[in-house]
């Protein structure tokens, strides 16, 4: 597998439930601080609603970008979501970067009384978002129209062939999960290094003469200094494939020591995978800071 010539790290953190609008406020300027590029906050019921937090979050703060990390497409009309994402294009100065998935949650769906879709229906109406998007953003009498031109940058997240396809034919950005086929037929698992190769040899198989201007972005689930190694094996043995177990610092998606030992975890996955867009959860903020100022 060919790797394109390497990309500058950038590094985002996605955000969760604040209890006040002072909290909010106070972890986006914090996020700025510590070196993060980008704020993303996630689109799942219990959390705050993607686009009023991200225009608040650009009232906070000054540099950083702001992203839906990732949109729940099933749960939008594509022309009103053009229109949500445009306004909130001209509301952050050009500063937002749209992210989506096919959705996958079948619990949320309940909750909202809507139907859960089967997966290929999911990723039908993904496909059909991307392409009214693309749609709206070009046509001069849409309003309001995007700050950015011609939109802002879509990431698409996913594991299976047919969203990776879709993003290797239409993203700036391609988001991996870092997921491997559930244990027994059931949910999705943390896959080992192998697992993600696999996927990765597939993106790259798809995006032809795109490679060198595509960004690859992994999202890191779990962040733990050296001390808490055990305590970490054994909270995520149950989610991850047997190969994964047996070597927990070959996760794509799990960094465990201090930070120089992070720093290079991370620079050996963007010489192997071309990861260079590395985003964590929000209760790794801190602790993660002291990596991104390692190699920056």
């Amino acid at each position: 597998m060919t790797i394109p010539s390497q990309r500058p790290f950038r590094f985002g953190v996605n955000m969760l439930a604040p209890s006040s609008r002072d909290e909010w406020v106070g972890r986006a300027r914090r996020a700025e601080e510590l070196g993060y590029d980008v704020i993303g906050v996630a689109d799942h019921l219990g959390l705050p609603a993607p686009f009023p937090s991200l225009v608040l979050a650009a009232e906070a703060t000054e540099r950083v970008r702001l992203n839906t990390f990732v949109l729940n497409t099933a749960f939008y009309n594509p022309l009103l979501l053009a229109r949500d994402l445009t306004t909130t294009d001209r509301f952050t100065d050009g500063r937002l970067e749209i992210g989506l998935g096919a959705g996958y949650v079948k619990a949320e769906f309940d909750a909202a009384e809507m139907p859960f879709p089967a997966a290929r229906a999911r990723v039908d109406h993904l496909e059909h978002t991307v392409e009214v998007l693309t749609k709206a953003f070009a046509d001069p009498d849409f309003q309001p129209s995007p700050l950015q031109q011609p939109g802002p940058p879509l990431l698409l997240a996913g594991r299976g062939d047919r969203v990776l396809a879709l993003a290797a034919r239409h993203a700036d950005v391609i988001g991996f999960t870092g997921a491997a086929a559930g244990k027994d037929g059931g949910s999705p698992t943390l896959g080992s290094g192998n697992d993600v190769d696999e996927r990765v040899r597939y993106v790259r198989t798809l995006l032809a003469g795109r490679t060198d201007s595509v960004e690859l972005n992994v999202l890191i689930q779990k962040v733990a200094g050296e001390a808490d190694r055990a305590a970490l094996v054994d909270e995520i043995t149950p989610f991850v494939t047997a190969e994964a177990a047996a070597a927990v610092d070959d996760i794509p998606t799990v960094l465990v020591g201090s930070p120089t030992v992070m720093a290079e975890r991370l620079r050996e996955r963007r010489d192997r995978f071309g990861f260079s867009y590395v985003t964590v959860l929000e209760d790794a903020m801190e602790s993660f800071a002291p990596v991104i100022g390692l190699l920056k």
